[in-house]
Order: structure tokens, then C-alpha cells, then sequence
């Protein structure tokens, strides 16, 4: 029999130790109800920390602009006060439903977490990322090559090329346009997908010079002798173009898996778990889903969404938890905070 790591008894179980299940640790403890959190991730911050921690975030109240990670350690100081436990490195593998109600989860490191409410605040799920059809793109993975930026200090004073039309592509054009000794943003439109307000940063930088903009262009091929030198690009002036580089960045976007929580019972609908849109509660009794993983009429995959999502849903298993006691909203700024 496998040893068990850890047997914890709380009242909520947040699956997912991203930004929205932080902030729901926060919205449950002013009422008085003990969370621990689980993540699959070694640390805290769910794709914030893993995939984004130098990217810059615009639509945060209160914040003109803030870092991933630094958002992320903002959160871990808001939440600090009540105290919360955590279960990192571990995936819930199975949930059972106990003769009171309560739930009963399994992790694939043999930890059990008891608990009366569950909040699945698990993102996507996990990710992969989406690999464009280029010649010799795996041969230079870790040689030039990377899906993601993680340490922007790799690309300071170097050759740096990016594809892709979207959020992240037009955010770390614009942010290593400052550390790179050159810039190149390759991308297959003259339209981007991603911000209106970032698309005319990009455009701005491109006409002042600090960046190359290539439109209605796509790479090709990679070459290199052990490490990527240099890419072959398509573009309507040129049927095929060399160009130095360093680095080469395709931003393609995430392929999610949702793992586990696909045979946990609850309805899924195209990869997301639908919702009620006045608590965020499932189709499973005591089960809440916050944040990009849940799905509802006029949803947005926005973080200070699932802040939103994350009150309503706590305020709910507060009355599921303790249905005999009322529950008074209080004003922090008038109550404070009020620690265990």
C-alpha cells in the first residue's frame, strides 16, 4: 500500500493557486472559512508565475500597470493574514463524496484533503504549447528556441524574433523592444487580434524604428550550426528572406488539457464546466468553478472577472457550509480584517 503524505481537514479546497484562487482564499477567510490550496505547479501563481511572471497587466483596478509575478506576491501579502495551506507539486487525482456531504480528495502524491466546499480555480488546466509548422523548429528547442518568456534578461542585447498576432505577441514585442538589441515581430495579418491599445504600441514602434514589423509574412525555415543563426521568412516582397537571430519566439497560444477534472463528474462543455451565473456553482452539490476553467452566458477570460466570480462564489458556500447562521456583507473599510 502507498504511504499517504499528508490527511488535511478544512472547509474549502481550492484547486488552483492561480491569481483567482489566491483571491478567493482572501474572500473566504473574511468569513471566517479555512482554505488549503492544491496546484499541480511547485509554486504559487498558476500561469502567472509559470508562463508570464515579467508581463505586464493593464486592467487590474488600481494598478496602471503591474507584473505577473509581482501581482501574484501582492495576493500572497493580502491572503497572508488567515493563513491558508498548501499542497503544491500535487495533482487532485480523485474526489469522493462522504455519507455527510463532505468531500474527500486524492492527490497522485497519496495526500488526502477533507473538505466541506470544493472551488476548481484551475485556469485551463494545463498547457502546451501550439507549434507552428516551421522547418527545424524542434532541432533548436532550448537552442534559440522558446514558447514562453521566463527571464526576459536572456534576450537583453540580443537578436530576438517573434511570431504571432495576438496579446502575448504585441506584450513582449513592446517589453523586450527596450532590452533586445533588435526586435522583429513576424506575423502572418496586417490586423492583429490581440489590445487595440498594444497593436498601435507596436505599430508606433515600428514607425519610430526601434522594432522591424513584418506583415503578411510567416517563418519558414530555421537554421543553425548546433544554435539558431538565422530564419527564413516569407513575405509578399520576397518569396523567401534570411534574417540573424538569436532568439526566435512563436506565440501561437496554449493548448489546454483539462487532465483529472474531466472524470470528476461534472459537466463539461468544450473543454470549460458551465456554471450558474449567481453563484459559480456546478452541477455537483458544494462544488464551485472560478475563474478561465468555467463558462456561462457573457463570460470573459478576464482576471478581474474571476476576482468577481471568486466573492459571489464564497458568499454562496458560506451559506452551504452553515445554512442555520445569517450572513451579514460587511465593508472592509468599515469592519477591517478580522484574522482567525
Amino acid at each position: 500500500m502507498e504511504e499517504q503524505r499528508e490527511n488535511i481537514e478544512t472547509d474549502i479546497c481550492v484547486v488552483g493557486a492561480g491569481p483567482v484562487g489566491l483571491f478567493a482564499v482572501f474572500e473566504a477567510g473574511l468569513l471566517k472559512m479555512r482554505c488549503q490550496l492544491i496546484d499541480a505547479l511547485p509554486q504559487v501563481g498558476g500561469q502567472l508565475s509559470e508562463i508570464y511572471p515579467h508581463k505586464p497587466i493593464y486592467d487590474i483596478p488600481g494598478y496602471p500597470q503591474i507584473l505577473g509575478q509581482e501581482l501574484v506576491d501582492r495576493l500572497m501579502e493580502q491572503i497572508a493574514p488567515f493563513r491558508p495551506g498548501f499542497t503544491l507539486g500535487e495533482r487532485v487525482e480523485t474526489i469522493n463524496r462522504n455519507d455527510d456531504g463532505s468531500l474527500t480528495l486524492m492527490t497522485n502524491e497519496h495526500s488526502t484533503i477533507n473538505c466541506k466546499v470544493l472551488v476548481i480555480a484551475g485556469g485551463l488546466g494545463c498547457f502546451e504549447p501550439r507549434k507552428p509548422a516551421i522547418d527545424g523548429l524542434t532541432e533548436f528547442e532550448g537552442k534559440g528556441v522558446a514558447y514562453l518568456v521566463r527571464n526576459p534578461e536572456v534576450f537583453r542585447d540580443r537578436n530576438v524574433v517573434l511570431a504571432g498576432g495576438g496579446d502575448s505577441a504585441l506584450d513582449w514585442t513592446i517589453f523586450l523592444a527596450d532590452i533586445a538589441a533588435k526586435v522583429t515581430l513576424v506575423h502572418r495579418g496586417d490586423t492583429f487580434r490581440g489590445a487595440p491599445d498594444s497593436a498601435e504600441k507596436v505599430f508606433a514602434l515600428a514607425k519610430g524604428g526601434k522594432i522591424d514589423l513584418l506583415l503578411q509574412a510567416h517563418v519558414s525555415a530555421l537554421h543553425g550550426d548546433g544554435r539558431l543563426q538565422e530564419l527564413s521568412i516569407l513575405t509578399p516582397q520576397s518569396p523567401v528572406a534570411r534574417i540573424a537571430a538569436d532568439h526566435f519566439i512563436p506565440l501561437f497560444g496554449l493548448t489546454p488539457k483539462l487532465g483529472p477534472i474531466a472524470e470528476w463528474g461534472l459537466a463539461i462543455t468544450q473543454s470549460a464546466i458551465p456554471v450558474k451565473p449567481e453563484d459559480y456553482s456546478t452541477n455537483l452539490d458544494a462544488v464551485y468553478a472560478i475563474g478561465d476553467i468555467n463558462t456561462y452566458p457573457g463570460k470573459l477570460k478576464l482576471i478581474l472577472c474571476g476576482f468577481h466570480e471568486a466573492a459571489l462564489a464564497m458568499q454562496s458556500a458560506f451559506k452551504y457550509i452553515y445554512p442555520a447562521e445569517k450572513l451579514n456583507f460587511k465593508y472592509t473599510t468599515v469592519y477591517g480584517i478580522n484574522t482567525f
